[in-house]
């Protein structure tokens, strides 16, 4: 199994774009620095839950979508050197501007524990 890293994102909807050419962008450095699978998926159904969801989680207004991201790693630490690599590789300044609050984005780190495949 590999070390997943997981991120939910508000996103403007008329921003859609603007965030898949970003995510286009990243990916083959991502890749470089030792990322084995990146997804990055669009709300289409997003339920109001009682207590939290996923846009309450982020924050997300009625004008916003909530990305649902993760990218697949061989190990923590190969993910880890990846996020100090990134510290200081000129291509993120390169790139345009992140088309969401980046304040509002989440994320954490994941050991799988169970995986099934049809």
């Amino acid at each position: 199994m590999s070390y997943v890293q997981g991120f939910l994102i508000p996103v403007p909807i008329d921003k859609k774009d603007a965030y898949r050419d970003l995510a286009a962008q990243s990916a083959p450095i991502f890749q470089e620095y030792g990322a084995t699978r990146i997804v990055e998926t669009w709300s289409e159904t997003t339920p109001d839950g009682k207590v939290t969801d996923f846009k309450r989680a982020v924050k997300a207004t009625p004008d916003e979508a909530v990305v649902f991201s993760w990218i697949e790693w061989p190990d923590k630490d190969t993910c880890e050197a990846a996020a100090k690599r990134m510290e200081s590789d000129p291509r993120w300044k390169e790139m345009a501007q992140m088309p969401f609050d980046g304040k509002r984005m989440i994320w954490a780190g994941f050991d799988p524990i169970f995986e099934v495949e049809s």
